[in-house]
């Protein structure tokens, strides 16, 4: 087939294709996006447990979750020896419900330090900021997302130190009413994290607005950067 390699290129799922002994011969730009949030050798294991017996494919329904990455089948392929494909078929992204009427203007810098010095009440952590001196003000629901960033906090009031960081996502954007919104990131680390809360931090992402990534020893949000909104 001509133009195979763009179609593999330009899929909207990942594709990978390993040799023998898990090189990665082929991949295209969605997958080198995934591989931000897992190894290639992760995803060898993958192809190879979920591999056909004899030669050929085979198509498997099961859930997977890298990062923000979610999952809801995959595809493993092989006519010899000497080389293995995967492709893992995304979940459809969930639809962004900014409430203009219950957003405000906000400074995302004074957030952040207003976040901070709540949590010094109770928290002898020390603090680094490695934030985008960039941003613009920008429309969020400051009562959840205040409850959401405190509660964050709070899980890592048991770090010696804790880091947030502050900064755009590159080449990711939101569309809302026709109009592109970028994508900003806001990660919280420390040594020592709570995640007994995970579940909740969850809900009040949802109601926030956010998306919420979770690992041991941070936790990140994305939201849309809306600096302007229709009245």
């Amino acid at each position: 087939m001509k133009n195979l390699e763009d179609w593999i290129e330009f899929d909207y799922n990942p594709f990978i294709l390993f040799d023998r002994e898990g090189k990665v011969i082929m991949i295209n730009s969605e997958a080198q996006f995934l591989l931000g949030f897992v190894t290639s050798k992760e995803i060898f294991e993958l192809a190879t447990t979920y591999a056909s017996a004899s030669f050929g494919f085979k198509t498997t329904i099961l859930d997977l979750e890298y990062g923000k990455y979610s999952f809801f089948a995959i595809t493993v392929g092989y006519k010899d020896d000497d080389a293995i494909g995967i492709k893992l078929y995304k979940k459809p992204g969930s639809s962004f419900d900014f409430d203009e009427k219950d957003s405000t203007k906000i400074n995302i810098y004074s957030i952040i330090d207003l976040a901070i010095s709540s949590l010094s009440t109770t928290s002898k952590a020390e603090h680094k900021k490695l934030l985008d001196p960039t941003f613009p003000e920008i429309y969020l629901n400051l009562d959840k997302f205040l409850k959401l960033l405190a509660k964050i906090y709070g899980d890592f009031k048991n770090s010696s130190l804790i880091t947030t960081k502050l900064s755009l996502t590159t080449g990711e954007y939101i569309i809302y009413k026709d109009k592109k919104y970028p994508i900003f990131s806001l990660s919280i680390l420390g040594d020592k994290r709570d995640g007994s809360n995970d579940t909740y931090l969850k809900e009040l992402a949802k109601s926030a607005h956010a998306t919420i990534y979770q690992k041991e020893d941070q936790i990140t949000l994305e939201l849309p950067l809306i600096s302007c909104k229709d009245t």
